[in-house]
Protein backbone atom coordinates (compact mmCIF):
# COMPACT_ATOMS: atom_id res chain seq x y z
CA UNK A 1 0.00 0.00 0.00
CA UNK A 2 2.82 2.60 1.02
CA UNK A 3 4.49 2.68 -2.32
CA UNK A 4 0.85 3.44 -4.38
CA UNK A 5 0.48 5.70 -1.93
CA UNK A 6 3.38 7.68 -2.46
CA UNK A 7 3.01 7.30 -6.05
CA UNK A 8 -0.89 8.28 -6.72
CA UNK A 9 -1.38 10.28 -3.24
CA UNK A 10 2.01 11.87 -2.75
CA UNK A 11 2.08 12.15 -6.60
CA UNK A 12 5.84 11.40 -6.41
CA UNK A 13 7.27 9.34 -9.11
CA UNK A 14 8.29 5.71 -9.06
CA UNK A 15 12.05 6.22 -8.28
CA UNK A 16 11.36 8.47 -5.72
CA UNK A 17 8.43 5.97 -4.10
CA UNK A 18 10.64 3.55 -4.66
CA UNK A 19 13.58 5.21 -2.61
CA UNK A 20 11.59 6.22 0.25
CA UNK A 21 10.22 3.02 0.75
CA UNK A 22 13.25 0.83 0.55
CA UNK A 23 14.59 4.25 2.81
CA UNK A 24 11.74 3.21 5.31
CA UNK A 25 11.72 -0.35 5.29
CA UNK A 26 15.98 0.00 5.91
CA UNK A 27 15.10 2.00 9.09
CA UNK A 28 12.80 -0.83 10.19
CA UNK A 29 15.49 -3.32 10.11
CA UNK A 30 17.93 -0.95 11.40
CA UNK A 31 16.68 0.78 14.47
CA UNK A 32 16.38 -2.80 16.25
CA UNK A 33 19.91 -2.88 17.13
CA UNK A 34 19.12 0.45 19.40
CA UNK A 35 16.09 -1.13 20.69
CA UNK A 36 18.21 -4.89 21.64
CA UNK A 37 20.46 -3.16 23.68
CA UNK A 38 17.82 -0.33 25.33
CA UNK A 39 16.16 -3.99 26.34
CA UNK A 40 19.31 -5.75 27.49
CA UNK A 41 20.81 -3.33 29.37
CA UNK A 42 18.73 -0.74 30.42
CA UNK A 43 14.43 -1.41 30.36
CA UNK A 44 13.92 -4.43 30.00
CA UNK A 45 12.37 -6.53 27.38
CA UNK A 46 8.94 -6.05 28.66
CA UNK A 47 9.04 -2.39 29.47
CA UNK A 48 11.10 -1.84 25.71
CA UNK A 49 8.05 -3.59 24.16
CA UNK A 50 5.49 -1.60 25.82
CA UNK A 51 7.31 1.96 25.49
CA UNK A 52 8.05 1.71 22.27
CA UNK A 53 4.67 -0.26 21.06
CA UNK A 54 3.37 3.01 21.80
CA UNK A 55 5.39 5.34 19.87
CA UNK A 56 4.41 2.28 17.19
CA UNK A 57 0.75 3.27 17.81
CA UNK A 58 1.04 7.00 17.61
CA UNK A 59 3.02 6.73 14.10
CA UNK A 60 -0.10 4.60 12.96
CA UNK A 61 -2.27 7.40 13.67
CA UNK A 62 0.11 10.46 12.42
CA UNK A 63 0.41 8.42 8.84
CA UNK A 64 -3.60 7.89 8.85
CA UNK A 65 -4.18 11.64 9.99
CA UNK A 66 -1.35 12.71 7.01
CA UNK A 67 -3.79 10.66 4.00
CA UNK A 68 -6.68 12.54 4.70
CA UNK A 69 -7.08 15.02 1.80
CA UNK A 70 -8.57 18.11 4.27
CA UNK A 71 -5.83 18.20 6.18
CA UNK A 72 -3.58 21.45 4.87
CA UNK A 73 -1.94 20.90 1.39
CA UNK A 74 0.47 18.52 0.15
CA UNK A 75 3.72 19.90 2.78
CA UNK A 76 1.62 19.35 5.80
CA UNK A 77 0.64 15.56 3.98
CA UNK A 78 4.39 14.84 2.95
CA UNK A 79 5.26 16.25 6.58
CA UNK A 80 2.68 13.70 8.83
CA UNK A 81 3.76 10.87 6.23
CA UNK A 82 7.21 11.02 7.10
CA UNK A 83 6.86 11.61 10.90
CA UNK A 84 4.65 8.75 10.92
CA UNK A 85 7.12 6.24 9.18
CA UNK A 86 9.83 7.71 11.15
CA UNK A 87 8.10 6.94 15.28
CA UNK A 88 6.80 3.36 13.24
CA UNK A 89 10.28 2.77 12.32
CA UNK A 90 11.46 3.32 16.01
CA UNK A 91 8.33 1.52 17.19
CA UNK A 92 9.08 -1.55 15.43
CA UNK A 93 12.84 -1.06 16.73
CA UNK A 94 12.00 -1.84 20.19
CA UNK A 95 9.31 -4.99 18.69
CA UNK A 96 11.24 -6.72 16.37
CA UNK A 97 14.43 -7.57 18.74
CA UNK A 98 12.63 -8.62 22.02
CA UNK A 99 9.03 -9.99 21.32
CA UNK A 100 10.05 -13.52 20.23
CA UNK A 101 13.08 -13.72 22.81
CA UNK A 102 10.78 -12.32 25.64
CA UNK A 103 7.97 -15.26 24.66
CA UNK A 104 11.00 -17.82 25.09
CA UNK A 105 11.85 -16.26 28.30
CA UNK A 106 8.16 -17.80 29.61
CA UNK A 107 9.32 -21.42 29.11
CA UNK A 108 11.83 -22.69 31.94
CA UNK A 109 14.68 -25.24 30.83
CA UNK A 110 12.75 -28.28 31.36
CA UNK A 111 9.86 -26.88 29.05
CA UNK A 112 11.93 -27.12 25.96
CA UNK A 113 9.10 -29.08 24.48
CA UNK A 114 6.63 -26.57 24.98
CA UNK A 115 8.81 -23.74 24.35
CA UNK A 116 9.04 -25.38 20.64
CA UNK A 117 5.59 -25.43 20.37
CA UNK A 118 4.78 -21.90 21.52
CA UNK A 119 7.38 -20.84 18.48
CA UNK A 120 5.60 -22.62 16.12
CA UNK A 121 2.53 -21.00 17.12
CA UNK A 122 4.31 -17.62 16.71
CA UNK A 123 5.52 -18.29 13.39
CA UNK A 124 2.08 -19.57 12.66
CA UNK A 125 0.68 -16.76 13.73
CA UNK A 126 2.25 -13.89 12.05
CA UNK A 127 2.27 -15.14 8.39
CA UNK A 128 -1.53 -15.78 9.18
CA UNK A 129 -1.97 -12.25 10.37
CA UNK A 130 0.54 -11.08 7.01
CA UNK A 131 -1.62 -13.46 4.75
CA UNK A 132 -4.85 -11.25 6.18
CA UNK A 133 -3.48 -7.61 6.32
CA UNK A 134 -2.46 -8.05 2.39
CA UNK A 135 -5.22 -9.16 1.46
CA UNK A 136 -7.49 -6.77 3.06
CA UNK A 137 -5.27 -4.01 3.30
CA UNK A 138 -5.22 -3.03 -0.51
CA UNK A 139 -9.72 -4.29 -0.61
CA UNK A 140 -9.38 -0.92 2.07
CA UNK A 141 -7.79 0.95 -0.15
CA UNK A 142 -9.07 0.78 -3.24
CA UNK A 143 -12.73 -1.15 -2.63
CA UNK A 144 -14.17 1.46 -0.42
CA UNK A 145 -13.72 4.97 -1.74
CA UNK A 146 -13.54 8.22 0.58
CA UNK A 147 -12.46 11.66 -0.18
CA UNK A 148 -13.04 11.00 -3.94
CA UNK A 149 -10.54 8.28 -4.23
CA UNK A 150 -8.55 5.17 -2.69
CA UNK A 151 -9.11 5.44 0.80
CA UNK A 152 -5.21 5.33 2.05
CA UNK A 153 -6.90 6.97 5.43
CA UNK A 154 -8.97 3.62 6.27
CA UNK A 155 -6.26 1.46 5.18
CA UNK A 156 -3.39 2.74 7.60
CA UNK A 157 -6.57 3.43 10.06
CA UNK A 158 -7.51 -0.28 10.54
CA UNK A 159 -3.99 -1.28 11.54
CA UNK A 160 -3.62 1.63 13.91
CA UNK A 161 -6.97 0.42 15.59
CA UNK A 162 -5.33 -3.23 15.57
CA UNK A 163 -1.92 -1.94 16.49
CA UNK A 164 -3.74 -0.24 20.10
CA UNK A 165 -6.11 -3.46 20.73
CA UNK A 166 -2.72 -5.69 20.27
CA UNK A 167 -1.16 -3.37 22.77
CA UNK A 168 -4.21 -3.47 25.67
CA UNK A 169 -4.18 -7.10 25.18
CA UNK A 170 -0.58 -7.56 25.56
CA UNK A 171 -0.96 -5.05 29.10
CA UNK A 172 -3.24 -7.31 30.31
CA UNK A 173 -1.49 -10.24 31.01
CA UNK A 174 1.38 -8.16 32.58
CA UNK A 175 0.83 -9.94 35.72
CA UNK A 176 1.40 -13.11 34.20
CA UNK A 177 4.81 -12.99 32.14
CA UNK A 178 8.22 -13.71 33.92
CA UNK A 179 10.38 -10.61 33.52
CA UNK A 180 13.98 -10.86 33.78
CA UNK A 181 16.03 -7.79 34.78
CA UNK A 182 18.35 -5.96 32.35
CA UNK A 183 21.62 -8.03 32.17
CA UNK A 184 24.17 -5.80 30.26
CA UNK A 185 24.19 -4.94 26.64
CA UNK A 186 25.28 -8.80 24.66
CA UNK A 187 26.17 -6.84 21.45
CA UNK A 188 28.89 -4.19 23.44
CA UNK A 189 29.75 -8.06 25.09
CA UNK A 190 30.18 -9.67 21.95
CA UNK A 191 32.36 -7.05 20.48
CA UNK A 192 34.50 -6.68 23.39
CA UNK A 193 35.01 -10.41 23.02
CA UNK A 194 35.99 -9.62 19.59
CA UNK A 195 38.51 -6.78 20.58
CA UNK A 196 40.47 -8.47 23.25
CA UNK A 197 41.09 -11.76 20.80
CA UNK A 198 42.52 -9.69 18.27
CA UNK A 199 44.26 -6.98 20.43
CA UNK A 200 45.71 -10.35 22.34
CA UNK A 201 46.56 -11.99 19.45
CA UNK A 202 48.77 -8.81 18.21
CA UNK A 203 50.96 -8.44 21.28
CA UNK A 204 51.56 -12.26 21.36
CA UNK A 205 51.99 -12.58 17.25
CA UNK A 206 56.01 -13.48 17.74
CA UNK A 207 56.80 -16.92 16.99
CA UNK A 208 57.65 -18.24 20.84
CA UNK A 209 54.02 -18.48 21.50
CA UNK A 210 52.29 -21.11 20.45
CA UNK A 211 49.47 -20.79 18.10
CA UNK A 212 45.92 -21.70 19.04
CA UNK A 213 43.07 -23.85 17.23
CA UNK A 214 41.36 -20.94 16.28
CA UNK A 215 41.47 -16.70 16.48
CA UNK A 216 38.81 -16.47 19.09
CA UNK A 217 41.15 -18.38 21.68
CA UNK A 218 42.76 -15.37 22.19
CA UNK A 219 39.97 -13.93 24.30
CA UNK A 220 39.67 -17.30 26.66
CA UNK A 221 42.22 -15.31 29.37
CA UNK A 222 39.37 -13.17 29.74
CA UNK A 223 36.37 -14.44 28.38
CA UNK A 224 36.64 -17.90 29.48
CA UNK A 225 32.47 -18.90 28.90
CA UNK A 226 31.72 -16.31 26.56
CA UNK A 227 34.25 -17.03 23.67
CA UNK A 228 33.05 -20.34 22.82
CA UNK A 229 29.70 -18.21 21.96
CA UNK A 230 31.25 -16.12 20.19
CA UNK A 231 32.80 -18.59 18.05
CA UNK A 232 29.65 -20.10 17.12
CA UNK A 233 28.08 -16.57 16.17
CA UNK A 234 30.99 -16.04 13.62
CA UNK A 235 30.50 -19.40 12.36
CA UNK A 236 26.69 -18.59 11.51
CA UNK A 237 27.72 -15.33 10.32
CA UNK A 238 29.14 -17.29 7.43
CA UNK A 239 25.81 -18.29 6.27
CA UNK A 240 24.86 -14.50 6.32
CA UNK A 241 26.98 -13.35 3.18
CA UNK A 242 24.53 -13.87 0.33
CA UNK A 243 21.59 -12.74 2.45
CA UNK A 244 22.22 -8.57 2.14
CA UNK A 245 21.77 -9.19 -2.03
CA UNK A 246 18.78 -11.88 -0.99
CA UNK A 247 17.06 -9.03 1.29
CA UNK A 248 17.47 -6.62 -1.55
CA UNK A 249 15.83 -8.21 -3.72
CA UNK A 250 13.24 -9.98 -1.87
CA UNK A 251 12.00 -6.37 -0.55
CA UNK A 252 11.22 -5.40 -4.14
CA UNK A 253 7.83 -7.35 -3.35
CA UNK A 254 6.49 -3.52 -1.80
CA UNK A 255 8.34 -1.73 -4.03
CA UNK A 256 8.97 -2.65 -7.95
CA UNK A 257 7.10 -5.78 -7.84
CA UNK A 258 3.83 -3.78 -7.00
CA UNK A 259 4.63 -1.30 -9.69
CA UNK A 260 5.39 -3.97 -11.78
CA UNK A 261 1.69 -5.50 -11.24
CA UNK A 262 0.17 -1.91 -11.74
CA UNK A 263 1.24 -2.94 -15.22
CA UNK A 264 -0.40 -6.22 -15.67
CA UNK A 265 -3.43 -7.83 -16.35
CA UNK A 266 -4.98 -9.21 -13.28
CA UNK A 267 -8.67 -10.39 -13.64
CA UNK A 268 -8.68 -13.82 -12.86
CA UNK A 269 -11.88 -15.23 -13.84
CA UNK A 270 -14.11 -11.97 -12.14
CA UNK A 271 -11.87 -11.80 -9.35
CA UNK A 272 -9.50 -8.94 -9.76
CA UNK A 273 -5.93 -8.97 -7.74
CA UNK A 274 -4.87 -5.53 -6.57
CA UNK A 275 -1.50 -4.54 -7.50
CA UNK A 276 -0.20 -4.68 -3.06
CA UNK A 277 -2.15 -7.47 -2.95
CA UNK A 278 0.58 -9.99 -4.54
CA UNK A 279 2.43 -10.05 -1.39
CA UNK A 280 -0.05 -12.51 -0.46
CA UNK A 281 1.81 -15.19 -2.06
CA UNK A 282 3.91 -15.42 0.30
CA UNK A 283 2.74 -16.14 3.25
CA UNK A 284 -0.04 -18.46 2.07
CA UNK A 285 2.90 -20.24 0.42
CA UNK A 286 4.55 -20.65 3.99
CA UNK A 287 1.41 -21.54 5.50
CA UNK A 288 1.00 -24.17 3.24
CA UNK A 289 4.38 -25.41 2.22
CA UNK A 290 5.41 -25.88 6.01
CA UNK A 291 3.32 -28.84 6.49
CA UNK A 292 3.56 -30.31 3.50
CA UNK A 293 7.92 -30.50 3.75
CA UNK A 294 7.58 -31.06 7.08
CA UNK A 295 4.69 -34.04 7.03
CA UNK A 296 5.71 -35.09 3.71
CA UNK A 297 8.35 -34.66 1.30
CA UNK A 298 10.91 -34.49 4.38
CA UNK A 299 9.93 -37.63 6.01
CA UNK A 300 10.09 -39.24 1.93
CA UNK A 301 13.26 -37.70 1.49
CA UNK A 302 14.52 -39.57 4.64
CA UNK A 303 13.05 -43.05 3.71
CA UNK A 304 15.47 -42.37 0.73
CA UNK A 305 18.23 -42.66 2.92
CA UNK A 306 19.14 -38.86 2.13
CA UNK A 307 21.22 -36.85 4.40
CA UNK A 308 19.15 -33.21 3.65
CA UNK A 309 21.01 -31.25 6.46
CA UNK A 310 19.35 -27.93 7.14
CA UNK A 311 22.23 -26.04 4.98
CA UNK A 312 21.40 -27.82 2.02
CA UNK A 313 18.00 -27.21 2.55
CA UNK A 314 19.13 -23.27 2.56
CA UNK A 315 21.17 -23.69 -0.68
CA UNK A 316 18.26 -25.13 -2.38
CA UNK A 317 16.28 -22.57 -1.71
CA UNK A 318 18.20 -20.02 -2.44
CA UNK A 319 18.60 -21.10 -5.84
CA UNK A 320 15.38 -21.37 -6.50
CA UNK A 321 14.72 -17.74 -5.07
CA UNK A 322 17.55 -16.89 -7.28
CA UNK A 323 15.83 -18.39 -10.33
CA UNK A 324 12.63 -16.73 -9.00
CA UNK A 325 13.99 -13.17 -8.99
CA UNK A 326 14.94 -14.12 -12.65
CA UNK A 327 11.55 -14.97 -13.37
CA UNK A 328 10.93 -11.52 -12.49
CA UNK A 329 13.16 -9.42 -14.59
CA UNK A 330 12.23 -11.15 -17.61
CA UNK A 331 8.96 -10.69 -17.15
CA UNK A 332 9.90 -6.63 -16.73
CA UNK A 333 11.59 -7.00 -19.51
CA UNK A 334 8.87 -7.95 -21.86
CA UNK A 335 6.93 -5.24 -19.51
CA UNK A 336 9.16 -2.28 -21.14
CA UNK A 337 8.83 -3.52 -24.30
CA UNK A 338 5.16 -2.37 -24.28
CA UNK A 339 5.35 0.70 -22.51
CA UNK A 340 5.46 3.54 -25.14
CA UNK A 341 8.68 5.26 -25.82
CA UNK A 342 9.38 8.27 -23.21
CA UNK A 343 9.63 12.16 -25.01
CA UNK A 344 13.03 13.52 -25.37
CA UNK A 345 13.44 17.20 -24.67
CA UNK A 346 11.86 19.19 -27.76
CA UNK A 347 9.95 15.74 -28.90
CA UNK A 348 6.06 14.96 -28.07
CA UNK A 349 4.43 11.29 -28.67
CA UNK A 350 1.67 11.34 -30.02
CA UNK A 351 -1.23 8.42 -29.54
CA UNK A 352 -3.64 7.57 -32.51
CA UNK A 353 -6.51 4.87 -31.18
CA UNK A 354 -8.21 3.65 -34.01
CA UNK A 355 -11.60 1.94 -32.83
CA UNK A 356 -13.11 1.81 -36.05
CA UNK A 357 -14.09 -1.45 -37.84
Amino acid sequence: VLTLYFLNYLHWNENLSTTVYHAFSGLCYFTPLIGAPIADAWLGKFNTIFYLSILYVIGHVIKSVGAIPTMGSVEVHVALSMIGLVCIAFGTGGIKPCVAAFGGDQFAEEHAKERSKFFSIFYLSINAGSLISTFVTPVLRGDVQCFGGDCFALAFGVPAALMFVALIIFLAGSGMYRKYPPQGNILSSVFKCLGFAVSNRWRHRSKQYPKRNHWLDWAEEKYSKAHHEVKMVTKVLFLYIPLPMFWALFDQQGSRWTLQATRMYSDFGGFVLQPDQVQILNPLFILILIPVFDLGIYPLIGLCKINFKPIRKMAIGMVLAALAFAVATVVELKIQETLPPVPQVNESYLQVLNLAN
